[in-house]
């Protein structure tokens, strides 16, 4: 049989055993996985063969890709986005240690930047209280494993924080190459305000979305992610979307099961896909290599 892109993904998962790998396939697990604070997770990889046929089967829906503005060298590389209250947007660029840039959407004029102690970031969100959570994908700068921060959006001093769950090395087992920098571990991607005390958290490295609990900073419940490199989160409703960063697609996703009913794909000319947030309808995302940010209309 000839080996392909499917074979090797599918020969990954079902390598994988456990309530782990039931969520991964898709199929309901007897319990959400649980992943251990204090070590990293390793070899979780998705999409297994039946994930890729859900991907697949998912209809699509048509959009375009309109690249609104670029706040390169000062904004050299935004990872993650979020819309106030107050109808401006937060731009938290991935450059250590992160600040977190609000700017007006229309053009990205700059209104303010404020300093975090957050490193690689790769979410924001506010929660009720107005306060800010960032994921801190790397170690802070003092040491420990990846954290999810609580911050004053004032000042950008931290209020609290709490270890990223399923944090470590995402995707299969691979050996170290020699003489080459050994990885560092990887916490939460993005994270979404749910509401009612609770946020979203995409954990590449635990294969799954995290559905947590802002007091304690532990997890509700889980969902399967479809892909490995689960990047953006944007929630509007009862729609959770989800940025595939390595298939260039978003993706909707049921947020009781995690099972894929629609993507949007971009194409190879477009900006990377990093950052993904949503309003009024209309979904945009932003691209930490390229410094563009963008967002999806209609096709005329």
């Amino acid at each position: 049989m000839a080996v392909t892109r499917r074979s090797v993904l599918a020969a990954a998962a079902s390598a994988l055993t456990g309530a782990a790998a039931s969520a991964l396939a898709g199929a309901p697990a007897a319990q959400d996985p649980v992943f251990d604070d204090t070590k990293p997770t390793i070899g979780i990889a998705t999409p297994g063969a039946e994930r890729l046929d859900e991907i697949a089967a998912a209809p699509e829906i048509k959009k375009s890709v309109v690249k609104l503005w670029t706040k390169a060298p000062v904004i050299g590389r935004p990872n993650a986005m979020q819309f106030t209250r107050q109808g401006t947007l937060l731009v938290l660029d991935q450059a250590d240690p992160n600040k977190v840039f609000e700017v007006k959407p229309e053009d990205g004029s700059v209104i303010r930047s404020v300093q975090t102690e957050s490193m690689g970031g790769g979410g924001i969100c506010v929660d009720d209280d107005g306060k800010w959570l960032i994921t801190s994908t790397k170690a802070l700068a003092s040491g420990g494993v990846p954290v999810t921060l609580r911050i004053e959006p004032s000042s950008g001093a931290t209020i609290d924080k709490w270890v990223t769950p399923g944090w470590g090395f995402y995707g299969r087992e691979r050996a170290a190459l020699p003489g080459a920098r050994p990885p560092s571990p990887s916490g939460g991607h993005d994270v979404k305000w749910a509401g009612s005390g609770r946020y979203w958290l995409a954990v590449p490295a635990s294969g799954r979305i995290f559905l947590m609990d802002a007091k304690t900073g532990k997890p509700v419940r889980s969902i399967p992610s479809p892909i490995n490199r689960s990047h953006g989160l944007a929630l509007e409703g009862s729609n959770l979307w989800v940025a595939a960063s390595d298939f260039a697609q978003i993706l909707r996703l049921d947020p009781m099961t995690g099972k894929v009913l629609a993507k949007v794909q971009l194409s190879q000319d477009d900006p990377g896909l990093h950052g993904l947030e949503i309003q009024n309808g209309t979904l945009w995302y932003c691209d930490s290599v390229t410094g563009w940010v963008c967002k999806l209309v209609s096709p005329t």
